[in-house]
């Protein structure tokens, strides 16, 4: 009987990214497809020869690089990384600060007071990896 009560057209949670990850996928599968159908056919030494941005390659590709890249491509992902713990954070705040009522979080037992501190020691945890990289001088180019 229970059955019988629920609406005929009840989604499941995912169906949303489940219809998404489809969407993908058959985009992929159409882009393959038109690129072979609509793509070049003729083939040839300097046409299929390897080249970045219009200008041909000079040395190998495997040489090594400075540190410095690496340790610049770390912080970026590290404070990179950072907009996306303070987004969701900035959407709890607004909600406890403005509608405390209605607030998840203030229904946990936790306050904007609480939020507020909680993102003063994410930011001095930052700061001190941030003065940590200066001090080992991680942004000195020379």
């Amino acid at each position: 009987m229970h059955a019988l009560m629920t609406p005929p057209l009840a989604m499941h949670p995912y169906a949303p990214v489940m219809a998404l990850i489809l969407m993908v996928i058959l985009m992929v599968v159409v882009i393959m497809i038109l690129a072979h159908v609509i793509g070049p056919k003729r083939h040839g030494r300097v046409k299929d020869s390897t080249y970045e941005s219009g200008v041909p390659i000079i040395g190998d590709a495997r040489r090594r690089f400075n540190v410095k890249f690496y340790i610049i491509a770390m912080l970026f992902l590290l404070f990179d990384v950072e907009v996306v713990f303070l987004w969701p954070w900035a959407l709890l705040f607004r909600d406890a600060a403005v509608d405390p009522a209605a607030s998840p979080v203030v229904a946990a037992g936790y306050d904007k007071g609480f939020l507020l501190i909680e993102m003063v020691v994410f930011f001095a945890i930052l700061l001190v990896g941030y003065a940590y990289a200066w001090r080992k001088g991680v942004f000195r180019w020379a």
